[in-house]
């Protein structure tokens, strides 16, 4: 079961093991976001580990992610887009960018690999990082509490369910 890996990684590299999920996960780490953070939510519910922590760890590692990705679309903008413009997710995000730049920004979080390519659009396409961390930053929040908080009070009937069927 997921909580079980989840486990033992806690055990071998404590709560960072949240943050290094978050914050490197456009780098293919294989476990998607939502999974993770259910499943430290779920783990939080069962008493195993501190909530505020992972909250906090899960939390900074998306924004690590999506500051990081900001930034190199300013500094290597040109680059990028020459080599990922005919890459499916990259389009994906030019066009909700150019549509509904603010939308996009808040929207695009909750949609799985955009929310890593969109900053890197967003940073190429010339938009401030004052409007970026402001639209971006309470979107993450958002996000991360709608799962953390979905999975607090939906994680006992999931952990029944998937020990029914024997995940």
């Amino acid at each position: 079961m997921i909580s079980n890996t989840i486990l033992e990684l806690l055990h071998q590299y404590g709560y960072l093991i949240f943050y290094f999920a978050f914050s490197l996960g456009p780098f293919g780490i294989p476990i998607p976001n939502e999974i993770t953070i259910i499943s430290g939510a779920i783990l939080n519910h069962t008493g195993v580990i501190n909530s505020w922590i992972t909250y906090f760890c899960i939390l900074s590692g998306l924004l690590t992610a999506i500051t990081f990705a900001y930034f190199a679309g300013k500094v290597f903008g040109t680059k990028i887009k020459h080599r990922f413009q005919h890459h499916k997710h990259f389009v994906k995000a030019e066009l909700m960018l150019n549509k509904n730049e603010k939308g996009a920004i808040s929207i695009g979080l909750f949609i799985p690999i955009v929310r890593y390519v969109l900053p890197l659009v967003i940073g190429l396409s010339g938009v401030r990082y004052r409007q970026f961390a402001l639209i971006a930053y309470s979107s993450a929040v958002l996000w991360t509490m709608t799962y953390f908080i979905a999975g607090i009070y939906f994680g006992g009937p999931i952990l029944a369910t998937l020990q029914l069927l024997h995940f």
